[in-house]
């Protein structure tokens, strides 16, 4: 038994390089809302993928029609969004992580085209599909980070190389995916390679010519972490000396996995950054005993220094691959009428949390997916020994029911009951709306070796929709307040695209069969769909040109739902169960790689 990984196509080509009107003064989007622009991958720092924009109202969005298309010669799985900048598009694709800048005045004509080159042994050790998640933009440069761990920042008007510096090892199973964040004078990265055993990191890098400032690691000694004992809290107590290895068996935190390729969102007030850990490694949870410190988790750190001020573990000793990296939404609202500042997160494991932001305190635990079955609850009495800590179900227990045992029917699948595909809030109407999987799996671990740069899973998987359904997906608005659906959309495979909401009370998202989809903010009524040239895993974004709101998307199927159609796989078990579980799939769509920009028609 073992994991299939995922051999990617290397695409080749010459680097074109044109010369690209400036894009003027740009001060970098704040917390308020998009504005016209999009100049990070969430749109705004608070990681709220909201737009003020209010052209496309949910009176007019079902007059929408296509604009404009642009293909990026790429075909897997495009996750991530394009930034817009004043008159300019960037446009990123997955390995090998071409980026596009194309002139919106002249119908989106190529005014340069950087395309790096790697060593294409990098594409084994990329987990799940060749997939980059974006890049960010700031002090005139637009930051990519490549598969291949290169940090490279482009002068955004000719996209020639202003530096670039080298953040891990993929010869040690360590890639870049994720979308780098820029605030201040600093660019944030994360790394990819739990399934390798490669340690989690997160570090800030200098804007303007690169050199590390920090880097915080998610396990190991205190010094590392940069924890401060008596100082760092979790759940509003200090934690004490070195808590993260006495939390591992010797040195197993060395391969310890916790690694940080998902969203991160800043607090200017409080100059706090916030992102979050994934999975311990190995997946089975029988080698690696103990709470696996701090996989899993919710980092506060101060922006400047790396300092952590406070995190919270949602998952300990997890036993399922509940990565715990996803999207962090900084919002300001009102719990049990008290004004809160909150940090909403939809876990993997299928619970919604909403912290306060300033302290760490625990407010709302609760499942959004009644499906979810591993774990009862979350223990809310602060009095508890358990506060804070999920109530597991031992027949749902991979470590409970042991090694090669297949332990059946557990909710939500690995892939979680939502992965890295974001959600948005709308201050209109002070919900969440949340792209979800509605899917279960069997699970079995197994015994295995860790060798540098070689799958370090131990694991096999199968993916199926839960007993009694036929949707693998829904997509629901959310009250972060209260832990309750408002309502919710089914869909027939998982929703993996990022949502939007914008102030015309309109929420937008894709689906993996293709369609782009716009829904009434109250309601969740369909206002318009649209099918795509390929599935969607892209994260939908809106700006204003000429006077004028656009929608745009990338389409492209891949990723992990979709890997069995991007890399051409059929053993049910590969990508983890995930071939077998979307297998129809490809009654639906293929392979592509397309931008498609919508708007409403000339009045």
């Amino acid at each position: 038994m073992g994991r299939t990984f995922l051999n990617g196509l290397l695409t080749t080509g010459a680097m074109l390089s044109f010369m690209l009107m400036a894009p003027g003064a740009m001060a970098q989007d704040n917390q308020a809302g998009t504005g016209k622009n999009w100049t990070t991958p969430a749109g705004t720092l608070n990681g709220q993928r909201y737009s003020s924009l209010d052209q496309i109202t949910n009176q007019n969005a079902g007059k929408l029609q296509v604009a404009w298309t642009f293909s990026t010669g790429v075909l897997r799985g495009h996750e991530g969004a394009p930034l817009v900048v004043g008159d300019v598009m960037y446009v990123h694709t997955p390995f090998p992580n071409i980026v596009y800048a194309l002139d919106l005045n002249h119908e989106g004509k190529i005014l340069w085209k950087y395309q790096p080159t790697q060593d294409p042994n990098v594409i084994p050790v990329m987990c799940c599909d060749t997939v980059n998640r974006g890049v960010a933009y700031g002090d005139g440069k637009i930051f990519l980070h490549q598969a291949d761990t290169t940090l490279v920042a482009l002068d955004a008007k000719t996209g020639k190389v202003a530096w670039s510096v080298k953040t891990d090892d993929p010869s040690k199973g360590a890639t870049g995916t994720d979308a780098p964040l820029f605030v201040k004078d600093k660019v944030y990265v994360g790394v990819s390679g739990g399934e390798f055993g490669v340690r989690g990191w997160f570090a800030a890098y200098d804007a303007n010519d690169g050199h590390q400032v920090w880097r915080g690691w998610s396990m190991g000694p205190d010094k590392d972490m940069l924890i401060v004992p008596g100082k760092t809290t979790v759940l509003g107590k200090p934690v004490a000396a070195n808590s993260s290895l006495e939390s591992w068996k010797g040195d197993q935190w060395k391969i310890g996995g916790g690694d940080t390729w998902g969203w991160k969102s800043y607090d200017p007030r409080t100059n706090l950054i916030f992102y979050g850990s994934g999975n311990p490694s190995t997946w089975n949870p029988t080698q690696r005993p103990g709470d696996n410190k701090y996989s899993m988790t919710i980092w506060a750190r101060d922006a400047d220094t790396g300092e952590v001020k406070w995190m919270y573990q949602m998952t300990p000793h997890d036993q399922w691959d509940y990565d715990g990296v996803n999207e962090m939404i900084l919002t300001d609202q009102e719990i049990d009428g008290k004004p809160r500042h909150l940090l909403v997160h939809f876990d993997r494991n299928g619970f919604a949390y909403t912290l306060d932001r300033d302290s760490g305190e625990l407010l709302v635990a609760d499942k959004y997916d009644p499906a979810v079955n591993w774990a009862t609850k979350i223990d809310m009495d602060r009095n508890s020994k358990d506060y804070g800590r999920p109530e597991v179900v031992p027949k749902y227990s991979t470590q409970h029911n042991g090694e090669d045992v297949n332990t059946t029917g557990i909710c939500p699948a690995a892939l979680g009951t939502k992965d890295e595909q974001p959600a948005a809030f709308s201050p209109q109407t002070g919900l969440f709306y949340v792209p979800t999987n509605h899917v279960c799996m069997d699970y079995e671990p197994f015994r295995v070796a860790y060798t540098a740069g070689q799958p370090y899973v131990g694991a096999t998987l199968s993916m199926y929709p839960p007993k009694g359904s036929t949707n693998m997906g829904n997509f629901i608005a959310w009250d972060a307040r209260t832990g309750k659906i408002v309502w919710s959309d089914p869909e027939q495979f998982s929703v993996w695209s990022g949502a939007l909401a914008t102030a015309g009370n309109v929420v937008f998202y894709g689906t993996l069969e293709g369609y782009l989809k716009a829904v009434d903010a109250k309601t969740g009524k369909e206002l318009y769909s649209f099918k795509t040239p390929s599935g969607i895993i892209g994260n939908v974004i809106t700006y204003e040109h000429a006077g004028k709101q656009y929608v745009a998307v990338l389409s492209g199927v891949g990723g992990w739902a979709g890997i069995g159609l991007a890399a051409g796989l059929t053993d049910p078990h590969a990508g983890l169960g995930a071939v077998g579980g979307y297998a129809a799939l490809n009654q639906y769509t293929s392979l592509g790689g397309t931008l498609t920009v919508f708007a409403l028609p000339q009045s």
